[in-house]
């Protein structure tokens, strides 16, 4: 199964960048975007930004992964 996480541009030179989420910093690619600034967010799968994404949306699926993680915490504290 492939995850693309949702990230935060706060670097960016040329297609190379650094995107964080969650306090996790990755060197990552621009090439397959166009049009992408420093505060954008980014749908990352295997170092390359795939999918530019709204703010909006990119901070719903950010917590929607937060309850899967917490609720996947739970179950193996249980």
């Amino acid at each position: 199964m492939c995850l693309g996480i949702p990230m935060l541009i706060v670097e960016k030179s040329g297609n190379d960048a650094v995107a964080e989420s969650g306090g996790v910093r990755k060197s990552i690619r621009l090439d397959l975007l166009d049009a992408v600034a420093i505060g954008d967010y980014v749908l990352i799968h295997a170092g390359y930004a795939i999918e530019k994404l709204d703010t909006e949306e990119a901070l719903e699926t950010l917590e929607l992964l937060r309850q899967v993680y917490r609720a996947g915490m739970r179950e193996d504290l249980s």
